[in-house]
């Protein structure tokens, strides 16, 4: 038996200097190297995400999607909780997983290093709901 593939299956592969820009959060910005614009993705998203020193991203959740963070360079805290009291040391290694409307904020403790994560989520465009009033103002 002989297996044919009817519609051929492009592979697509995005090079540094093609990122989609995203819309930033607070001070952490975004670039994506796996979308809906990219790639036609319909069922994942990846992006790096980088908080500069001493800054944050905006308290908020997202309402369609899990998403899964690697920590690849950097250390910082990452609050979540209903008013974001909880707050967990991250580092370069960590892995963060994030179900669908769980309130969360990273934020970049050095004063010298970029926060640096990748970010994957299982949708290919997300809806973010900023949170006013809790977790860190000033960053």
């Amino acid at each position: 038996m002989t297996h044919e593939h009817i519609t051929e299956n492009k592979i697509i592969i995005t090079k540094p200097e093609n990122l989609e820009i995203e819309i930033n959060s607070g001070a952490m910005n975004r670039l994506a190297g796996v979308s809906e614009l990219l790639t036609g993705s319909t069922g994942i998203h990846m992006a790096i995400a980088t908080v500069p020193p001493g800054r944050c991203s905006t308290a908020h959740y997202h309402v369609n999607c899990e998403s899964a963070i690697y920590v690849l360079s950097g250390r910082g805290v990452f609050l979540s909780g209903s008013n974001l009291e909880k707050e967990e040391q991250i580092t370069a290694g960590d892995f963060i997983f994030v179900p669908p409307d769980a309130n969360h904020q990273p934020v970049n403790t050095s004063q010298t290093e970029n926060l640096v994560l990748i970010v994957a989520r299982n949708s290919p465009v997300e809806i973010v709901v900023d949170l006013e009033g809790i977790g860190r103002q000033d960053c």
